[in-house]
């Protein structure tokens, strides 16, 4: 009975025990809900510099995009007029040559023989004619006198027209074997580069043969198809922007020409658009991706297409006010690329020199303080005020309590 006893009372102080410490356990517990509470609420929305940006005017333009090869303006295929035997070749690929420069010689002995043989031909010419020539004015002078029938005057006078069509005849001909022997000296028909050279000494070419090609490459042209659907908004003298690979910097060009017939199959057009290249920084064959400017606005109000986001249709984005996020319903206008970026017109809504979200982070929670993080970096002016302190760096749009 004794031991009964003693087992209840050890049971009933085990029971006080776990009551006691489960009380315990649960005043901790809850007390942490208020706790948990405020964390849930965001006291401070922290932003990268490159998140947000302030609204300027700036010029918004409206471009077709085109693409294409490079090829010099000015280039010529240098070609031998007469065959013969190539002795030399003055010059290789990638040297300057000048207009009129020698770029090859060929074998002449046997023009200059042609030569030879014409001007004796022509000095025989001469002589028949001076004996003609004294043949009809002695029959003239006989004729005169009646000595001679008319007839006979009349051979002479022939005579003499035949020896003065011969001598006209070989100096012809020398002309032609003069000119054949100064083509055996071929010189560059303009101031340029050798591009290419398909022949060597010893080689025997016909006429035609290509020889060299020498290209200009002061004007450069990319020849780009514009679907016919979209020709009709590209002019004469519209300004393009060509970005070559390999190059950093963009090169500025315009339309100079467009074909006036579509290519089969494609039915696009053909237009050319030509490039300075003062500094032959440009090169044939290279591939070039080029903005046509087909409108342009300036001193209008822009931001990224991205810094836009749509309820139920109606654009907006997100504004810092006075430190704060506030949410602003906005006027688009046209559409374009600004500065390189894909932009859009604010026709309303916003004021030059405000500050937005450029980046589209999701819903974010108007009414919420806000201030930049980095590292020695800002956009625009301090969005946090004059009495703002510092901050950590923290990730982008994350929200922290105080």
């Amino acid at each position: 009975m004794l031991k009964r006893r003693s087992f209840w009372i050890i049971l009933a102080v085990c029971l006080l025990v776990a009551g006691i410490a489960a009380a315990m356990l649960k005043k901790p517990a809850a007390g942490k809900t208020p706790q948990a509470a405020a964390a849930a609420a965001p006291a401070v929305m922290e932003f990268l510099p490159t998140d947000v940006m302030q609204v300027q005017a700036a010029e918004l333009r409206r471009l077709m995009p085109l693409s294409g090869s490079l090829r010099a303006l000015n280039q010529v295929s240098v070609k031998a007029r007469v065959p013969g035997d190539v002795r030399e070749v003055l010059v290789r690929e990638g040297e300057a040559v000048k207009q009129g420069q020698v770029l090859v010689r060929m074998d002449a002995a046997d023009y200059q023989a042609r030569v030879g043989q014409a001007q004796g031909a022509l000095a025989a010419a001469r002589g028949q004619l001076d004996i003609a020539t004294k043949s009809r004015d002695n029959n003239r002078a006989l004729l005169d006198k009646g000595f001679i029938s008319r007839n006979a005057f009349d051979n002479a006078a022939s005579q003499y027209d035949i020896a003065r069509a011969n001598v006209e005849s070989a100096r012809g001909a020398l002309d032609v074997a003069q000119k054949a022997l100064g083509d055996t000296v071929i010189k560059s028909p303009m101031a340029g580069l050798v591009s290419m050279r398909s022949v060597q000494p010893g080689e025997k070419v016909s006429a035609d043969n290509r020889l060299l090609d020498v290209v200009d490459l002061g004007q450069m042209e990319m020849e780009a198809a514009v679907p016919a659907s979209e020709i009709g908004s590209v002019a004469l003298g519209q300004e393009v922007e060509v970005k070559i690979e390999g190059l950093s910097k963009p090169f500025p060009g315009k339309v100079a020409r467009i074909n006036p017939a579509t290519q089969s199959g494609s039915r696009s057009i053909l237009v050319y658009v030509q490039i300075p290249n003062p500094d032959n920084a440009l090169r044939v064959g290279m591939f070039g991706e080029a903005q046509l400017v087909l409108a342009k606005k300036s001193g209008v109000l822009t931001v990224p297409r991205t810094a836009i986001q749509r309820d139920g249709g109606e654009p907006y984005v997100y504004a810092i006010e006075a430190g704060k996020l506030t949410r602003r319903a906005v006027t688009l206008g046209e559409n374009g690329d600004s500065g390189g970026i894909e932009a859009v017109e604010i026709a309303g809504g916003l004021d030059a020199g405000m500050q937005i979200v450029r980046t589209n982070l999701g819903v974010l929670r108007t009414g919420t303080a806000v201030r930049l993080v980095g590292a020695g970096t800002q956009a625009g002016p301090n969005v946090n005020g004059p009495n703002a302190n510092p901050a950590p760096v923290a990730s982008t749009a994350t929200a922290t309590t105080q």
